[in-house]
């Protein structure tokens, strides 16, 4: 028999029958309750005079559910919220061995819960038991377990398509219960991602195509640089119609008194946070009605829609935006001549590029200050990345390397590099550059990981060498050099032109939204007021622009940082990703060199669209646009339904070690990538 409560009860009982209060048949109301019931009634009762045990409070769920209680009924009886059950439940189901880590506080709920995102206990005793103990942070435990998978929360595509219909189409998604984000957890199978993303893509083009346009393309990002090739067929702009107009009134009055009662709110009170949040989000979606209205408004000639064509593309939010009315070079005389009006020129940048002095010299967008301010950001971005994929960074300083050892290979280039060799540390230089910078996420990362490489590593510089050769190279020393490498990360630039630590950000897919938001102290007190009027028409709609012109300078900036709070607007120095080709002198010829030139003619010409296809290969695009953060081939499974097994043995049965970047791991991948930089060289 279990007893559940009423120890001090049962004391009186036997007090009163030695007194002779009571005899031994004095009928006593008992309650015959499960073990698990018994124990949850415990706790709710000592929970009155001292805290919860999280071991015990975990071992009554998994006891309560393990009897078939309900989720509802473990929450009536504990006074949670479901969300809250199921979390615990989540952990309850952890590793045995773990769990009692948790009774000695040998390990912490974060920890668990990270652990918790494997499926088998296995899995998470062999990533807990074979990590070091600086690798047992939750981020670093999440990392391991999820290494190979897309995360559903950073990802445009997920965001695009949705969780919801990907599980649809049989793709398992490894749920985070931990996160308040709905889209958190992990993606396994890319290739059912990008054939979904690609049906919803052509699905939308088809639609658009039907409205008159020529032609249609699809895109999964918004691409500046292509979209500058294309001139502009202009639409004619009609009045609205009196049901458009009288909506539009009453948006716009709307949008005057939310803005109102933002502007009324302390700035210095917490309590108001929420009540920002909420009112930001009514803003953002009466913009998006204002703008849905003023589209309606525009109208085109259908023959010369004809002439023209559209591109159907993912957001960085992962919306769809229709780009109408684009002209290619070869259906603009047409158009002249039936009176269209289309600004820019078709191939307008090809044209700049091969005529410079045909390009007038105009004030920079971004002064010499502002672009220092915005790449420093950018260099400690990537720092931070390089953290959490330490490979790239092994892959970063042996490309600084490699060409210096074999000169009479790669010959001697003379360019600007991302990552110096000299030795001198960036700290001090990127907080000059940017006097926000340390408030930033990026640098929180860099220094919290420089706190505890300084709390690990030897005091004396004479104990480092034995340290290190004592150290693990697969995991310890990589991820130390992928720190050091940070530090000697040279991003910052005055100007706006392609720049080396391009190739970093493509390698490590960096996303810039999540390091860098667009604020008046950041971005708009640094430009000019068309500057600000200019981004927030582009980034929202003309209409939600209309009345900065009219404030004044700081005015703007506040209301520019208000309305594009949602918009993860990036400036174009922050969105460029193209890398300066590189030079250099005594090259070694290619023994490998076509000498008659033929075969180099052959890959020089133009191809029909599809052609780079047609044999089959999949090379991770959409209509000729290369997928971001992870999709490709290179990350499906085989069996997209199935919820992913246990960490695989090798032949001998053991496990394998500790699942971080390896340094084998690192030497494959840049063999592979020197198969693909050889094959494009040879391309």
């Amino acid at each position: 028999m279990v007893s559940a409560r009423g120890q001090r009860r049962e004391a009186a009982l036997d007090l009163l029958f030695g007194q002779k209060h009571i005899t031994a048949d004095y009928p006593v109301p008992v309650r015959i309750v499960s073990e698990g019931e018994a124990l949850a009634i415990s706790l709710i009762e000592n929970s009155e005079r001292e805290g919860l045990d999280p071991f015990d409070v975990l071992r009554s769920y998994r006891m309560l559910a393990e009897e078939g209680r309900s989720a509802d009924y473990i929450a009536a009886l504990f006074s949670a919220a479901p969300v809250t059950v199921k979390r615990r439940l989540k952990l309850a189901g952890v590793s045995p061995k773990l769990l009692a880590l948790l009774r000695e506080d040998a390990i912490t709920l974060d920890q668990l819960a990270a652990l918790a995102l494997a499926d088998d206990h296995e899995t998470q005793e062999h990533i807990w038991f074979d990590a070091n103990q600086w690798q047992r942070q939750p981020n670093y435990l999440r990392q391991a377990i999820t290494r190979t998978e897309i995360d559903a929360s950073r990802s445009r595509l997920v965001r695009f398509v949705g969780l919801d219909a990907y599980e649809t189409a049989g793709g398992y998604v490894r749920r985070d219960l931990f996160s308040d984000d709905d889209n958190a957890g992990y993606i396994a199978d890319a290739e059912l991602l990008q054939r979904l993303a690609a049906q919803k893509l052509d699905a939308a083009a088809e639609a658009i195509r039907l409205e008159g346009w020529g032609w249609t393309e699809t895109r999964i990002e918004r691409d500046v640089l292509e979209l500058n090739r294309y001139g502009r067929l202009q639409p004619v702009e009609r009045a609205l119609t009196e049901d458009d107009q009288r909506e539009m009134d009453a948006l716009t009055a709307r949008q005057d008194e939310l803005t109102e009662k933002f502007d009324a709110l302390p700035e210095d009170d917490e309590n108001a946070y929420e009540e920002a949040e909420r009112l930001e989000n009514l803003i953002t979606e009466v913009n998006a009605a204002i703008l849905a209205i003023e589209s309606r408004a525009l109208t085109w000639d259908a023959p010369q829609m004809a002439e023209a064509g559209a591109f159907v593309i993912v957001s960085q939010q992962g919306e769809l935006v229709i780009e109408r009315g684009l002209v290619r070079r070869e259906n603009s005389a047409a158009l002249d001549a039936a009176g269209a009006t289309v600004t820019g020129t078709p191939d307008a940048e090809h044209i700049s590029a091969t005529n410079p002095e045909h390009t007038p010299k105009e004030k920079p967008v971004h002064s010499a200050k502002l672009c220092q301010r915005l790449t420093a950001h950018r260099t400690a971005a990537v720092h931070a990345e390089l953290i959490a994929q330490p490979s790239v960074a092994l892959a970063a300083i042996l490309q600084r390397l490699v060409p210096l050892a074999f000169p009479e290979r790669y010959g001697h280039g003379f360019d600007a590099q991302c990552v110096e060799l000299n030795g001198t540390s960036n700290h001090d230089r990127l907080l000059g550059a940017a006097d926000d910078l340390a408030a930033s996420t990026a640098w929180g990362v860099i220094e919290a990981q420089r706190q505890q490489w300084t709390d690990t590593l030897p005091a004396r510089r004479a104990d480092l060498l034995p340290w290190l050769l004592a150290q693990d190279p697969g995991t310890t020393l990589l991820d130390l050099l992928a720190f050091c490498t940070g530090t000697l990360l040279d991003g910052i630039a005055g100007e706006e032109k392609p720049h080396p630590i391009n190739a970093i950000s493509n390698a490590l897919q960096l996303d810039m939204t999540r390091y860098w938001t667009p604020t008046r102290a950041s971005y708009f007190d640094h430009v000019s007021k068309a500057r600000i009027a200019e981004v927030v028409t582009a980034a929202l709609s003309p209409k939600v622009a209309a009345d900065l012109g009219k404030m004044k300078k700081g005015d703007a900036a506040a209301a520019a940082e208000l309305r594009l709070a949602k918009s993860a607007w990036l400036p174009e120095i922050l969105t460029d990703r193209e890398v300066p080709v590189a030079r250099s002198y005594g090259v070694a010829d290619d023994p490998d060199d076509d000498p008659d030139g033929e075969e180099s003619d052959a890959r020089d010409a133009p191809q029909e669209d599809g052609d780079a296809n047609r044999d089959g290969h999949h090379d991770g695009r959409i209509n000729g646009t290369e997928l971001p953060e992870g999709v490709g081939s290179e990350s499906t499974v085989d069996d997209p339904t199935a919820a992913p097994q246990a960490t695989a043995r090798d032949s001998n049965g053991a496990l394998p070690v500790w699942p971080f970047p390896t340094a084998a791991g690192a030497a494959t991948a840049m063999s592979e990538g020197a198969g693909r930089d050889a094959t494009q060289d040879a391309a």
